[in-house]
């Protein structure tokens, strides 16, 4: 990343701090206990309406996966064109309240990937747009003896 480029976090709305870094922000429903990401203020297996605001953890399972080997269409906007699009991996994470979430991985080759590999939260810069450096949340393979990445 080039010093000079500021940094537009496109997601950091759904991310907290806690004492390990980046947690994903959710919701859970206050009547049935159901888990949502992200946030959302009416559950769809009771129909109630308290929620409450929950922070999802950063850890979890490879639930699936596959790679982006093209670049998407819009409204996927990073920047690249289509000589410069860099493959990337998309999976399902478990976290550890049974919810999935569509992530973003850090790891493209399919030799490194596998179903049921710990997983952890990090933050990843992904491509450049109106001058800024763009930056969301992936799921990298958690470095064994320590789930912790370096933020």
């Amino acid at each position: 990343m080039s010093d000079n480029l500021s940094v537009e976090h496109v997601t950091g709305h759904l991310l907290g701090r806690d004492g390990a870094g980046a947690v994903l922000l959710g919701s859970r429903c206050q009547s049935c206990g159901e888990y949502y990401f992200p946030k959302t203020d009416s559950c769809t297996r009771c129909c109630g309406t308290e929620l409450g605001d929950y922070a999802l953890g950063n850890e979890g399972v490879l639930w699936s996966w596959t790679v982006q080997g093209f670049l998407p269409k819009s409204p996927y906007n990073s920047g690249e064109s289509v000589e410069s699009f860099q493959p990337y991996g998309v999976g399902y994470i478990q976290l550890a309240c049974g919810l999935k979430v569509e992530s973003r991985l850090t790891c493209a080759d399919p030799q490194q990937l596998r179903i049921g590999m710990p997983m952890h939260l990090v933050e990843v810069d992904y491509g450049r747009n109106a001058g800024k450096q763009l930056r969301t949340f992936a799921f990298a393979p958690a470095v064994s003896g320590s789930a912790q990445e370096k933020q």
